[in-house]
């Protein structure tokens, strides 16, 4: 079973091998999440070269994942995979394996992002595309605007009160919200 969670790694060292697509897509996620990134390859391809990353053109070595906390293996060779996937659990690392996520600890889901809000969806099994397909779901049907501050701000309010003044704060702040979704109260 899968733990889900969002964790917040800025500053922290991801460690990318491959120079590709799926690395391509990686990085630009890593990089908005606020990681620094090298990538690690023996041919990297011009997209990569640049973004905000280390590049260095060579293939894996062992003790190229010193200082990193997260590590993706997403090269075409499968050997290559497993034994940067083999590096990253010895070290205790965070690691995804592009070509079989089961042998890794880290996914990557599908995500909605709305201002502060995001949704993240992952089938718990080899289905990128379900997930994908549920996440478009979610960009149509969620509201374009949702009021995350002014809501933050009645509950922080809603919380200090104290009794039969709080339940009903909470309750109304509750109802407001599940109306502002699309649901009923």
């Amino acid at each position: 079973m899968l733990l889900a969670t969002f964790l917040d790694l800025r500053g922290d060292l991801a460690v990318v091998v491959g120079g590709g697509a799926v690395a391509r897509r990686r990085v630009g996620t890593l990089l908005q999440a606020g990681l620094r990134v090298s990538v690690i390859a023996p041919t990297i391809s011009p997209e990569l070269q640049g973004q905000d990353v280390v590049c260095m053109e060579r293939p894996y070595q062992s003790g190229d994942l010193a200082g990193a906390k997260v590590v993706l293996a997403c090269t075409d060779d499968g050997r290559v995979n497993d034994r940067v996937v083999a590096d990253a659990h010895a070290l205790g690392l965070l690691v995804s394996h592009a070509g079989d996520a089961e042998r890794g600890n880290l996914r990557f889901p599908a995500t909605v992002e709305r201002g502060e809000l995001r949704v993240a969806l992952t089938t718990g099994r080899e289905l990128p595309m379900l997930a994908q397909a549920l996440r478009e779901r979610l960009e149509e049907t969620l509201p374009a605007d949702l009021p995350l501050g002014a809501w933050v701000a009645r509950r922080e309010q809603a919380v200090s009160l104290s009794g039969p003044e709080r339940e009903l704060a909470l309750n109304t702040l509750r109802h407001d919200i599940r109306l502002a979704v699309g649901l009923s109260a």
